[in-house]
């Protein structure tokens, strides 16, 4: 029988028990669920004695339920796939990946060109794309011109991407985010 506690500090310094296990399950009646034991509600003392007897723990797993249930299982590979699923949902999480695309003023257009392919690839893999022109220096002065590029740019990747945000000035950088059109289901 697994007599370890694993401790986790809470926000005040308290320790905190993932799952009540053994003699910290505090309810007089729990519903016992096991694989060699009929589900019913036993008082503590015997859901206890039912564990014992079978060499594994009483963990509380729903404590909020009306008697709380109980499981005899093995507490450290109860834990251990506790961990297992939660690691699953995280791989199966989507994760943002934002690419940067930087621009001048005075672009020309075969640099244009180029970082739009650069841009059409990254909307392809998923990726967002973040386009900005960065003004250097006494180039402040053509914002309108930067503008002009980025809604431009949005134009052209109107196939692959929907704008997310419109050309926005932040200091010496105008910044638009493009993110890509949803894949169409077969």
């Amino acid at each position: 029988m697994s007599k370890q506690r694993f401790q986790r500090r809470g926000p005040r310094g308290r320790v905190e028990e993932p799952y009540r296990v053994n003699e910290l399950i505090t309810a007089r009646n729990v519903r016992v669920v096991g694989e060699n034991v009929k589900v019913d509600v036993y008082p503590i003392s015997k859901a206890l004695e039912l564990a014992k007897q079978q060499n594994l723990d009483l963990v509380e797993i729903s404590p909020k339920a009306d008697p709380p249930v109980c499981k005899i299982i093995d507490y450290s590979k109860f834990k251990y796939e506790q961990k297992k699923k939660q690691k699953e949902i995280k791989a199966k999480a989507q994760k943002t990946v934002i690419k940067e695309i930087r621009f001048g003023p005075n672009t020309e257009e075969h640099d244009f060109n180029f970082k739009l392919n650069h841009a059409i690839n990254f909307l392809k893999e998923g990726s967002k794309v973040k386009a900005y022109v960065h003004f250097v220096g006494r180039t402040i002065v053509f914002k309108e011109r930067g503008e002009i590029l980025l809604l431009k740019f949005a134009q052209a990747l109107e196939d692959y991407g929907k704008v997310e945000q419109l050309p926005k000035l932040e200091g010496k950088r105008m910044i638009m985010f493009v993110a890509p059109k949803p894949a169409k289901k077969k």
